[in-house]
């Protein structure tokens, strides 16, 4: 199946959640050079929110982007498509311009599985303004399977071209994904399938790969890891080792080596203990990036007792 895949990197997207969106267009030119040479099929370039429904205007233009800025970052497109995120309730979609307009190919759509209905509208919305589209249910590992088989009716009788399967906490182990996966083929036969996986556990690569085994198309990941907490599966990792010749990991080493490893050095992401227990604990991993902002960001031993214990949590408060 590998060479069916289809690479998305989500380091602009993703990684903007370490970093409040703060990269320079200087970096977002090159990442998307270095993404077009290796021959990777998406980038994600950020969030198509509209600021007057979402605060936060001291954040990057990546997470608010604006049609007239992103064709002077990218005058040119190449191999590599674009994408953009949206959120439900945080975008205006009369700002979403038609396609034919637009330098976005695809725009996926975010939302919590009780908001399937309000996610599809959105989708059906892009749809006919000619985007591909995506519908990712968000926090699958805390949602039960009644929940998952009503609201799949409406997501099998829409026109959304790819349902993600998501690891939003990096919860999940390899029984996880195949079991998950089976269930979205079973409820949804003919829809193309993504996962998009985070690395609490150091299981993001594992679990892409064990999808990729069960048919799963549609591969996140971003370079070097670089997303919220402990990161998504790395797109070095799955260029390297997805049988396709279109593939060369050298532009994205070259991406790494100029660019990836001075961010790691002033911004936090990646295997981090606190990150590893959240993922553990099956937590939002808010919880761990609080503490890895505080003066206890080390206290890993008090970090698991107030996760565990309620004597311990009450004694804290």
């Amino acid at each position: 199946m590998s060479n069916q895949c289809k690479i998305l990197d989500c380091t602009i997207r993703d990684g903007g959640l370490v970093n409040n969106w703060d990269f320079s267009v200087e970096f977002v030119r090159d990442l998307y050079k270095g993404l077009n040479e290796a021959g990777v099929d998406y980038m994600e370039i950020g969030y198509k929110n509209s600021p007057k429904l979402l605060k936060g205007a001291d954040s990057g233009p990546w997470r608010f982007l604006d049609e007239t800025f992103l064709k002077e970052v990218i005058p040119e497109k190449g191999f590599t498509k674009l994408s953009a995120l949206v959120d439900i309730g945080r975008v205006d979609e009369n700002d979403i311009l038609p396609r034919n307009e637009s330098i976005l190919d695809l725009i996926r759509v975010a939302c919590y599985i009780k908001d399937v209905d309000k996610g599809l509208e959105l989708v059906q919305k892009f749809h006919d303004k000619g985007y591909e589209t995506t519908l990712n249910i968000m926090a699958l590992s805390n949602v039960l399977e009644n929940e998952l088989e009503d609201a799949f009716k409406l997501v099998a009788a829409s026109p959304v071209d790819v349902v993600y399967v998501v690891d939003s906490y990096g919860s999940m182990d390899a029984h996880a994904i195949s079991h998950l996966v089976d269930k979205f083929k079973q409820l949804l036969p003919g829809k193309t399938l993504g996962v998009h996986t985070h690395n609490n556990m150091q299981l993001a690569f594992s679990n892409t790969l064990t999808a990729v085994d069960k048919g799963v198309t549609f591969l996140d990941s971003s370079v070097y890891g670089m997303g919220r907490a402990a990161g998504n599966c790395p797109t070095e990792l799955l260029v390297s080792h997805l049988k396709n010749p279109r593939y060369e990991l050298r532009p994205v080493l070259e991406v790494i080596e100029k660019h990836m490893i001075p961010m790691r050095e002033v911004w936090e992401w990646g295997y981090i203990i606190p990150y590893m227990i959240s993922g553990t604990l099956n937590e939002h991993p808010r919880v761990a990036m609080a503490l890895r902002s505080s003066e206890k960001k080390d206290q890993f031993v008090e970090f698991y007792d107030t996760l565990t214990s309620p004597e311990t949590s009450g004694a804290a408060k």
